[in-house]
């Protein structure tokens, strides 16, 4: 039995979820968490999740943007059963190959009377907004169009003149949705827009796509952030234009700065792509994502996606903002890393070893490399520190001679200090240099220091050594480093201090 059989009993219902990004940049990592909430839902009830690609916006589409979004998607796991890319029954799933279909359906709003055509310029909507604001009204059109006989469309059609066409929106109407996440919400057709549907360029806006997109291909329940709750009684009045049933909806809650405010790129990371270049893994995004909105109702904190498919329930998503909490991501990323197994974490610090040029191309000793992700790996927080940590590993640290005084010592006491750990090390045979016989040999010099202060040995050796203020124990590090590195570095810190 299947593991989604297994846990739903092989109910089978027609959950028909889907996830569809616009390529205009990169994939923000809310809406990684959309296409996450979207996906766990389809497969808890063993139904199919569908990428549809939005890109009636020409103008701001991004070279390279629908690769990043196919990237995206598999770096964290999340796989789709339709799409572009993989075909399906009701393709194409890329918007701009759909034009024919749209055209189809905005003639069949003109004939039944519920669009119109509009051929108002740019200058005279913005000059109508203006007019309407001072007025302290609400923006929207004046319908001016509207009132154009079928002989004066007729006759600026044929003339070439451009055009957008509008949906009709009928007045004093109280439009109902029922929202899986937020409950029963109103909304008075007097606010609303008569909305473009189709643009002068042939391309039709989000409003009629997605409808027109989301009917076809049997779309069960429109999962999507917030933002969208305002369209959505615009969107109902064009399933009612078309006959059509309308699907389910659950809009998500935004995801919010620390101080609550929308997360935008102005105060920091938003992309997934920001998130995989600094070293998350796609185990702790994805079990952190899932906690932003929504709550399993227990202690839990550490789930695979295979659980969160199974405890995950859109009922429980939260109406309020969720806040990024990147110290939360830290210590989630912190635990999946300590948790790898040693060859696994090396295999996949490689990458950043080599993006930072401390090793090159398939040119490294993996068992030196080996050792320094050991030490690193109960400290690491993100892949990427590992460059930040670890860089005296690989070329000589750069320091000036005061980082190696220890407290009130002196320049000659460090040049004294760093000499006995010279003479000490020098004994040490390259066989025996290994952190044990290194700890036991070294701290018997620093009990003999000043008032037995050890830091007065172990610290210029370690900055000697590392170049840092903080890093690992000067023992661990000597051990990896070896014996001729390691004098050589003590001897090029006695010579800082002369």
């Amino acid at each position: 039995m299947s593991f989604l059989n297994y846990f739903f009993n092989g109910k089978k219902e027609n959950i028909r979820t889907r996830f569809a990004p616009s390529p205009t940049g990169f994939l923000h990592i809310g809406s990684l968490r959309t296409a996450l909430f979207s996906y766990m839902y389809s497969k808890q009830h063993g139904g199919k999740f569908i990428l549809r690609i939005e890109d009636t916006d020409a103008k701001r589409e991004v070279e390279g943007a629908i690769e990043m979004i196919y990237g995206n998607l598999k770096w964290a796991g999340i796989k789709h059963d339709e799409g572009p890319d993989i075909g399906g029954p009701y393709g194409p799933y890329i918007q701009s190959q759909r034009l024919k279909i749209y055209k189809e359906y905005t003639d069949k709003l003109v004939e039944d009377n519920n669009g119109y055509y509009c051929f108002c310029s740019e200058e005279t909507l913005e000059k109508m907004r203006e007019e309407q604001i001072d007025k302290k009204q609400i923006p929207k059109y004046d319908r001016r169009c509207l009132n154009l006989s079928s002989d004066e469309v007729k006759e600026k059609l044929k003339s070439g003149a451009m055009f957008t066409l509008r949906m009709k929106i009928p007045d004093n109407r109280v439009i109902e949705i029922e929202d899986i996440v937020r409950g029963k919400i109103s909304f008075n057709t007097n606010e609303l827009d008569d909305q473009i549907l189709l643009k002068s360029d042939g391309y039709p806006t989000y409003h009629l796509a997605v409808v027109v997109d989301d009917h076809l291909m049997k779309i069960s329940h429109v999962t999507r952030s917030e933002e969208w709750l305002s369209s959505t009684p615009k969107h109902i009045l064009l399933y009612e234009y078309f006959g059509w049933e309308t699907p389910k909806w659950a809009h998500f809650p935004l995801i919010l700065n620390s101080d609550k405010t929308k997360m935008s790129k102005r105060k920091g990371d938003v992309s997934v792509e920001d998130y995989i270049k600094k070293g998350y893994l796609p185990e702790a995004t994805i079990n952190f994502l899932a906690f932003l909105g929504w709550n399993p109702g227990t202690e839990k904190e550490i789930y695979s996606i295979r659980e969160l498919i199974k405890d995950f329930s859109l009922e429980k998503v939260h109406k309020s903002g969720a806040v990024f909490n990147i110290d939360k991501l830290d210590w989630l990323n912190s635990y999946y890393l300590k948790k790898m197994s040693l060859e696994e974490l090396t295999k996949r610090i490689i990458p950043f070893l080599e993006n930072s040029g401390f090793i090159g191309r398939n040119d490294y000793n993996i068992e030196y490399i080996k050792k320094i992700v050991s030490l690193e790996q109960p400290r690491l927080k993100k892949l990427s520190e590992i460059g930040e940590r670890s860089a005296f590993f690989f070329k000589d640290p750069q320091y000036s001679p005061e980082l190696l005084v220890w407290r009130d010592m002196l320049f000659k006491d460090v040049s004294s200090s760093l000499n006995v750990s010279l003479e000490s090390l020098s004994k040490i045979s390259g066989n025996d240099f290994n952190r044990k016989n290194l700890e036991t040999t070294l701290l018997k010099e620093a009990e003999r220091a000043k008032n037995k202060d050890k830091g007065r040995l172990l610290w210029p050796l370690r900055v000697a050594l590392t170049g840092l203020e903080k890093s690992p124990s000067p023992f661990e590090v000597l051990e990896i480093l070896g014996k001729a590195i390691s004098l050589k570095r003590v001897e090029t810190a006695i010579k800082k201090l002369s």
